[in-house]
Formats: structure tokens, C-alpha cells, sequence
């Protein structure tokens, strides 16, 4: 992996903050976590991932419609993985 420039601890905070309340898709944070965390390729990406250059182009562009294993084989290389998250209710009780 190439050495990225922004503190990597800080951009992973802020990956996950984002997927969690939910500003930022699998696919956004799939393509920052290549270009900001690892700096690398596409290429170079999807074999890190053992994926194929196809399936990454469709993650990075929330296409197609990947299995949960599917993403969780990128997220764990960043210490992530796919889950459920609670959803803040906000205060007349309606879902947000």
C-alpha cells in the first residue's frame, strides 16, 4: 500500500461515522478508502481485494447488488465489516 497523506486512523473515524448515519454510501467509501487510504489503482485495488476490476467498478458506483460477503471482503481489510446499526428516532417517534 502506498502511504497515504491524511492520517489514516483519521479518515477510517471518518468512514465509519459517515456509513453509520448514513451521508455516505458502500460505494463512496469503497472509492475512499482506495484513493485516501490506500492511494492505489483501481487495478491494484481489486486484487488487494481479490475482486475483479468489474466488481469494483460497480461497488465504487453503487451498482449491481452485492452480497453482504461481497463487501465485507473490502470493509475487513480496514478493520470493518457489514452490519446493522441502530436509527435514531427523532422526537415525535417517526423514523429518520
Amino acid at each position: 500500500m502506498k502511504k497515504p497523506e491524511e492520517d489514516r486512523g483519521a479518515v477510517l473515524d471518518e468512514i465509519r461515522r459517515q456509513l453509520a448515519d448514513g451521508t455516505l454510501s458502500f460505494g463512496a467509501a469503497i472509492r475512499q478508502l482506495r484513493l485516501r487510504v490506500t492511494g492505489l489503482n483501481q487495478t491494484d485495488f481489486a486484487r488487494m481485494c481479490k475482486l475483479s476490476l468489474r466488481t469494483l467498478r460497480q461497488l465504487e458506483q453503487d451498482a449491481g447488488n452485492p452480497t453482504v460477503a461481497t463487501l465485507d471482503s473490502v470493509f475487513r481489510l480496514f478493520g470493518m465489516r457489514v452490519g446493522v446499526v441502530g436509527v435514531r428516532r427523532r422526537g415525535d417517534g417517526e423514523m429518520k
